[in-house]
């Protein structure tokens, strides 16, 4: 079975990048008031209702600082879970506890407002047959990061960067003096290399018109067009490509977008604009006997 998205090594060393940051030359409250052979327990603790991300992070950041944490998942990743669930439970080294809480709660939060914030976009277009589509728009580094919990929350991914599929959009259209001067050169560029998509932004129907003659193109996007113009665009287009909906969009008017036909809605709101969730993580005595 493949390895999540979440055990690559860039994710790894944005774990560390935080643990650095976080610790610097080391955790001096800790080190002050608990002797470094004391074991603790420790449960997380879901504070708002939502949808739960980033679980698989947990483990990794706390053997970062040991091997002897252990750790009990209380539910499975990506399940909308109520607030005041047990998320899991972490029993170690009290210095590696302590050391690790914030940095486990900073991305398990941050993760599960990304999929929070997804799901409820993805249920306001339920039974369209439109699909919810992440973006660029993501925080520097946190990339892999913020396109699985989309991917969580129930969108597809578009491009992860600039190198897996071809957008012409406007400033290229504009630098290469046309549409179809734009697809011709970069059709013909592609020649001979791995095939990847081409879509190509339209900002008025007449644009679409002139996308339609062009050779190559996978999928049309309308660019910041109005709910009525999108069905227009989407008629004229009649499956001979893909179709997206992009720009100017918000969660009132998603479902108009969505039943104007389009394929694919992107949104960048659900990473750009995505709260935290509300996540704790608290030590406590086991129970003995």
């Amino acid at each position: 079975m493949a390895l999540s998205p979440l055990h690559s090594a860039t994710v790894l060393r944005l774990i560390q990048f935080a643990i650095h940051e976080d610790m610097g030359s080391g955790d001096i409250t800790t080190e002050s008031t608990i002797s470094r052979d004391n074991t603790a327990s420790a449960r997380f603790l879901m504070k708002q209702d939502g949808i739960i991300c980033g679980l698989p992070i947990i483990p990794m950041v706390f053997r970062e600082f040991s091997s002897d944490v252990n750790i009990n998942m209380q539910v499975e990743e990506g399940t909308f879970v109520p607030s005041g669930t047990v998320l899991a439970y972490v029993e170690g080294p009290a210095h590696a506890l302590l050391a690790g809480e914030r940095t486990a709660l900073n991305f398990i939060q941050r993760m599960s407002g990304v999929a929070t914030k997804t799901r409820e976009y993805v249920e306001v277009i339920a039974g369209t047959g439109a699909h919810i589509l992440d973006t660029r728009k993501t925080i520097p580094g946190w990339r892999a990061l913020d396109k699985y919990a989309t991917g969580i929350g129930g969108a597809l991914n578009h491009r992860m960067g600039l190198y897996d599929m071809v957008m012409i959009k406007d400033n290229h259209i504009t630098a290469c003096g046309g549409i179809t001067e734009a697809v011709a050169r970069c059709t013909e560029e592609l020649r001979g290399r791995a095939p990847v998509k081409i879509e190509v932004e339209a900002r008025s129907l007449d644009d679409v018109e002139e996308i339609l003659t062009c050779k190559g193109v996978d999928r049309v996007m309308f660019d910041n067009f109005v709910p009525a113009d999108v069905r227009r665009g989407v008629l004229m287009v009649d499956g001979r490509l893909e179709t997206e909906a992009s720009g100017g969009i918000t969660r009132e008017n998603l479902r108009d977008y969505a039943e104007a036909g389009v394929d694919f809605i992107s949104v960048g709101a659900i990473t750009h604009s995505a709260v935290a969730l509300d996540i704790s993580m608290k030590l406590f005595v086991p129970k003995q006997g």
